[in-house]
């Protein structure tokens, strides 16, 4: 049974973000490396494993905005500020959001720094699912530079989104930046189409940052939220 299936046998309208992991890569658009922890023992255990820095989010199904609720700790360097991480997440979750039932952490690599950027979709009862690509973190809202496709979007569709935005001066190299992995950036949005129109219980996503690293280095999606409906 697909994440998907699962979440909507359980009457969820959310995936947690580890199950948005396992979809995306599913269809083998890149993810950093991730555990699921219930408690600190699997928290140190796990990262010991990924290696550090990691990121801690909070795991809960009332909750759809994590940072609002402190329920992210980024650039955690070793055990004990691991551990200090999820006592400071749990408390800060239980002071803003009492009635959040917290199931665990997500413990995830950091991945360097790059370009935020947004690939997201929305479901139109007429058209199908519509991709918006655009930059992402808290420029998305700042910018509105966004270009739009209908699903299915072919490789070549992909790359007029990419050209289409004001951004994509910075994609390419701007006043002596690297340029980007503009074919990484490509290959997650031709793949999500196709996630996108093999699940249309899917009827909302975002991939939000993904991170496009310097020419060569790939392109990764360090969080993913999907809303799902339908019958």
């Amino acid at each position: 049974m697909s994440v998907v299936d699962r979440a909507k046998a359980e009457g969820r309208t959310k995936l947690h973000e580890h199950e948005a992991f396992e979809l995306l890569r599913r269809y083998s658009i890149p993810v950093p490396d991730y555990g699921v922890a219930k408690d600190e023992e699997e928290a140190v255990s796990l990262a010991d494993k990924i290696g550090y820095p990691v990121a801690v989010k909070v795991i809960s199904r009332q909750i759809v905005h994590k940072t609002d609720v402190g329920g992210v700790v980024l650039g955690i360097a070793d055990r004990g500020g691991l551990v200090a991480a999820c006592n400071k997440i749990r408390e800060s979750v239980k002071a803003r959001a009492p009635y959040a039932e917290v199931e665990g952490c997500l413990i995830q690599k950091m991945v360097p720094q790059g370009i935020e950027l947004i690939i997201g979709a929305v479901y139109d009862d007429v058209f199908g699912h519509v991709v918006a690509f655009g930059l992402g973190g808290v420029l998305t809202e700042l910018y509105r530079d966004v270009s739009m496709r209908l699903v299915p979007i072919e490789e070549e569709d992909a790359w007029e989104m990419l050209r289409e935005v004001k951004a994509y001066r910075l994609l390419t190299g701007y006043r002596g930046t690297p340029p980007r992995d503009l074919h990484a950036v490509v290959d997650v949005i031709v793949k999500f189409s196709r996630l996108l129109s093999e699940n249309p219980a899917i009827r909302e996503a975002d991939l939000n940052p993904v991170i496009a690293l310097e020419e060569g280095k790939g392109a990764y999606v360090v969080d993913a939220r999907f809303l799902l409906g339908g019958d």
